[in-house]
C-alpha cells in the first residue's frame, strides 16, 4: 500500500467515530413542512389557473365543433331566417386587416427598437419613445379604433380594411417595440465588440450581428402582437365595420369598402335570437381560437429553428 492510500485509510478511520447529523429530510422539520406546503399551494394555484382556460376550450369544442363544415369556410353569412351559411368572408377579412397591421407595425417597431437598443439608448428621444410605448400597452383598444376612425375613416369617407389595419397596428406597435428592444439588449456585448474590432460600422453591427442574433425574441414578440390583433373587436367596429360580401368580387378587391372580420362576426351573431346564427358564432369562436393558436405555434417553430442555426 502506497503512502497516499495509507493517508486516505487513516482519514476514513478517523471519521468513523464522528457522529454527523443525518442528511435525510425529515417531515418533522419546519423547513421541510413549509417547503412541502408551498409546493402543494403552487400546484393547486396552477390547476385553478388552468381551469378557466380548459373550460373555455371545452365549451368551444363542444358547442362550436358540431357546427364545423366546409360550408362555413366557403359561404357568406346567412340572413335572419336563412339556414346554413358560413363566414368565409370574415376569415379573409381578418387575414387582410392583420396583414395590413403587420406591414405597418413590424417595420416601424423593429426600426424603433434598433434605435432604442443600439443608436440612442440613453438619449432623451429614447426615453420619450419608451414612455410612449409603455403607455400604449395599456391603451384601451376602443380608443385605438376612435383614433383610426378620425384619422382614416373620416379622411377617406368610408369604413375600410386599411382603417382597420391602422387601428390594429396601433395596438401591435408597443408589443413589437418593447419585445424587440429587450431581445436586442440580450445580445452579448462581446459579439458587438468583436464586430467593431473587425471594422464593422454601427449600422453593420445592427443589421448583421444584433438583428440575426435577436431574431427569435423578435419573432416571439411579433407573433404575440399578431395574435392580439386577430382577436380585437372594438377597433374594427369603428373602422372596418362589417360586410356580408366577399373581399374580392369579380376579380377586384373591395379594399376601401366595409370589411368583415371574425371578431365582429362573433359580436354580431352572438346577440341574435336565431339558433343558427348563435351556433355559427360558436363555430367562429372556435376557428378564431385555432387561428390564434396556429399563429403562436408557427412563431414558436420559426423561433426554435432560428435558434438552432
Amino acid at each position: 500500500m502506497n503512502k497516499d492510500n495509507l493517508e486516505i485509510t487513516e482519514l476514513t478511520e478517523a471519521f468513523d467515530d464522528v457522529d454527523f447529523p443525518r442528511l435525510e429530510r425529515s417531515l418533522r422539520h419546519p423547513r421541510t413542512l413549509i417547503s412541502a406546503g408551498l409546493s402543494i399551494a403552487i400546484g393547486v394555484a396552477t390547476v385553478l389557473a388552468c381551469i378557466p382556460l380548459f373550460s373555455v376550450l371545452y365549451m368551444l369544442i363542444i358547442r362550436g365543433g358540431k357546427k364545423l363544415s366546409t360550408e362555413l369556410f366557403t359561404q357568406l353569412p346567412p340572413t335572419a331566417f336563412e339556414a346554413g351559411g358560413g363566414f368565409g368572408n370574415a376569415i379573409v377579412g381578418t387575414l387582410v386587416m392583420v396583414s395590413i397591421a403587420a406591414a405597418i407595425a413590424i417595420p416601424v417597431g423593429v426600426m424603433t427598437a434598433i434605435f432604442l437598443a443600439e443608436f440612442g439608448p440613453q438619449s432623451k428621444t429614447a426615453s420619450i419613445a419608451r414612455f410612449c410605448a409603455k403607455t400604449l400597452t395599456g391603451l384601451p383598444s376602443i380608443l385605438a379604433g376612435v383614433f383610426a376612425y378620425a384619422a382614416v375613416v373620416l379622411a377617406t369617407g368610408s369604413y375600410s380594411a386599411p382603417a382597420g389595419g391602422v387601428a390594429l397596428a396601433l395596438l401591435m406597435l408597443p408589443t413589437v417595440i418593447l419585445t424587440a428592444e429587450e431581445a436586442m439588449r440580450m445580445v452579448p456585448v462581446k459579439m458587438k465588440e468583436a464586430a467593431i474590432g473587425m471594422g464593422c460600422t454601427p449600422t453593420q453591427v445592427a443589421w448583421k450581428i444584433v438583428l440575426p442574433t435577436a431574431m427569435p425574441g423578435i419573432l416571439t414578440g411579433v407573433m404575440l402582437a399578431v395574435a392580439r390583433a386577430a382577436g380585437e373587436t372594438a377597433p374594427l367596429l369603428f373602422t372596418a365595420l362589417f360586410s356580408n360580401y366577399w373581399f374580392f368580387e369579380d376579380g377586384q378587391s373591395q379594399l376601401m369598402e366595409p370589411t368583415a372580420s371574425l371578431a365582429v362576426f362573433i359580436y354580431n351573431f352572438s346577440g341574435m335570437p336565431f339558433e343558427n346564427q348563435i351556433e355559427m358564432a360558436w363555430a367562429a369562436s372556435l376557428v378564431l381560437v385555432l387561428l390564434v393558436l396556429a399563429i403562436n405555434v408557427t412563431g414558436q417553430l420559426i423561433s426554435s429553428r432560428t435558434k438552432t442555426r
